[in-house]
């Protein structure tokens, strides 16, 4: 009986095991359905949740090892019982393990983040690079354990980006499907790191793949839940900031500080942004002219932030213990500017020393900040039609941060979803809605698109300006047997063609300048045994037409999976 019983268990299991490999080859050979897909965002939303879950509990564990601070809540205010140079050692010695693992994993040294995710989502079919995330990952996490100023929203958001590119080539899945679980992951790290489903599922839609699509909604949606669902079985459902005090505008009359509120906070903003990118600028220059090998960069970083840790504390880390003091008005106005000023700073130095981490956290601290010196000289001049300068704090935390994103729909939501409280929300939007609108004007729109304007990647103005950056002319070019030889031929001999392996974006400004219908396609250039350029190999022939259909059709299928 027993052996039949056994029997009967293999033959079952058997029958299980070919259902489960024939599914997965229905689902490579034809792609999921809509229900399959539903399902594999929800295991993405998990994975991705866990991954923030793990990310941020990590860093407590190594912050409170390496510090020896039992509540790293209250990071700062232990760190400045600690001895001077425990200070000033540990950073040194993260930045110099974050070197040496960006130095041997990337090929540039250069930390993985938010706006390496968007390029992923608008160039490379919702991809990001997998084993330069994983190096990127660790980076941040030693950066954020070991004294740096940063925040850890930007590394899960990319680290989510790999688990879903993992994932999309596991599937094959094409460029449409990839973008839609590049934002399931990053809805899910958003509201795993936030405990906000509604802002992360909108920050995903709005900061990643920059459109709104219902067919995406309900999938990217079911991540964000799942997301949120492995955070609150670890934290509960609490919020992370509480307004104690009454938030009430005094008969609308502050409406007009808030509207001036918005406007310093997106001048606080663009400064934020600009002193990063000078940093990162100057510490470029300082390692060419000193020949400080690239993974010395982050070592040299973290020596400024020790030596600015010794007297101001409260840059280490994401700064929650600040923020929270700012956001309880527990802070007297100097504080408040010089903290703002130091942690930008510190901010900059982490950044532009390529130590690693992101921007949204020290947004927030700087944004709180801001908004609380606001208050208390608001407060303070008007006395008798102001409210608590606390809800200034908050209004400040929100316009900053949603300047920096560029998002300042999600931004609006994680502000109430972080404090439960749906009473100040006239004046986040106020103060949010005119900080976005002064700051996109000053930068790229927001501080990671204006990053790849820098690399020379235009995704800020839409897909109308990056995607000619996506076609290649091999693609496009007809092939050498039906071209003219004599006229390909004169032509390159006159300086009219283009190399193999360029894209649109470089071909189709030669057709207005040299007033042609077509253009040769010539293999790249090679040296002859006698060190002199060989004679061009002609490959093929780009016609003017060809190339304005295949940018149409392009254009045509980003509009319409935005559409659909």
């Amino acid at each position: 009986m027993a052996r039949l019983n056994r029997s009967v268990l293999a033959s079952l299991f058997a029958r299980f095991w070919a259902t489960v490999k024939s599914a997965r080859q229905v689902l490579l050979d034809r792609g999921p359905s809509q229900f399959q897909f539903w399902l594999i965002a929800m295991g993405i939303g998990i994975l991705a949740g866990f991954a923030a879950l793990l990310f941020r509990k990590g860093i407590t564990a190594l912050q409170g090892a390496v510090y020896r601070a039992e509540d790293v809540d209250y990071l700062h205010s232990f760190a400045a019982t600690l001895p001077w140079y425990v200070l000033l050692i540990v950073p040194v010695l993260g930045g110099l393990i974050v070197g040496v693992i960006l130095n041997r994993f990337t090929q540039d040294a250069r930390v993985r983040s938010v706006a390496d995710v968007i390029e992923g989502a608008a160039l490379r079919e919702g991809r990001v690079e997998i084993r330069e995330g994983l190096a990127s990952a660790v980076a941040s996490f030693l950066t954020l354990s070991t004294g740096g100023s940063s925040g850890r929203e930007g590394p899960v958001v990319h680290l989510a980006g790999v688990i879903s590119s993992w994932v999309s080539d596991r599937i094959r899945a094409d460029g449409v499907t990839g973008r839609d679980l590049l934002g399931c992951a990053v809805a899910a790290a958003v509201s795993a790191s936030f405990n906000a489903p509604i802002a992360g599922a909108l920050f995903a839609m709005e900061v990643v793949l920059r459109h709104f699509s219902v067919n995406a909604f309900a999938p990217i949606v079911i991540a964000a839940v799942a997301g949120t669902v492995i955070n609150r079985l670890e934290y509960g459902d609490v919020t992370e900031f509480v307004l104690n005090t009454p938030g009430a505008l005094q008969f609308y009359v502050e409406l007009p500080a808030f509207l001036l509120l918005g406007l310093i906070s997106g001048v606080v903003a663009v400064l934020l942004m600009h002193s990063i990118f000078l940093a990162d600028k100057f510490g470029s220059w300082a390692q060419t002219a000193l020949k400080i090998p690239r993974w010395l960069r982050p070592a040299g970083a973290g020596l400024l932030l020790g030596l600015m840790a010794i007297w101001f504390p409260h840059i280490i880390g994401v700064g929650y213990e600040t923020t929270v003091l700012a956001l309880s008005g527990q802070l007297l106005l100097s504080q408040a500017i010089i903290f703002a000023l130091v942690k930008a700073a510190a901010v900059s130095v982490t950044m532009g020393g390529r130590m690693g981490g992101g921007v949204f956290s020290p947004s927030l601290m700087v944004g709180a900040l801001t908004g609380l010196a606001f208050g208390l000289i608001a407060t303070a001049v008007l006395p008798d039609v102001s409210g608590t300068h606390t809800l200034y704090a908050f209004a400040g935390m929100g316009a900053v941060a949603a300047a920096v994103l560029g998002a300042p729909i999600s931004t609006t939501l994680i502000v109430f979803e972080l404090t439960g409280d749906w009473q100040i929300g006239l004046a986040v939007m106020v103060s949010i809605s005119m900080s976005t609108a002064l700051a996109s004007r000053l930068v790229d729109r927001s501080f990671f698109l204006t990053q790849l304007e820098k690399r020379n990647l235009r995704c800020a103005a839409g897909p109308q300006s990056y995607l000619l950056g996506t076609l290649l002319v091999d693609k496009v070019m007809r092939p050498a047997a039906d071209i003219d030889p004599e006229q390909a031929s004169a032509q390159v001999a006159g300086g009219i063609s283009v190399t193999s392996g360029v894209t649109l974006e470089a071909a189709l400004p030669i057709f207005d300048r040299a007033e042609v219908d077509c253009i040769p396609v010539v293999a790249s250039p090679v040296s002859a045994p006698d060190d002199e350029p060989a004679e061009p190999e002609v490959v093929g022939m780009l016609f003017h037409l060809d190339a304005l259909k295949a940018y149409n059709q392009a254009l045509v299928a980003v509009s319409a999976e935005e559409h659909r």
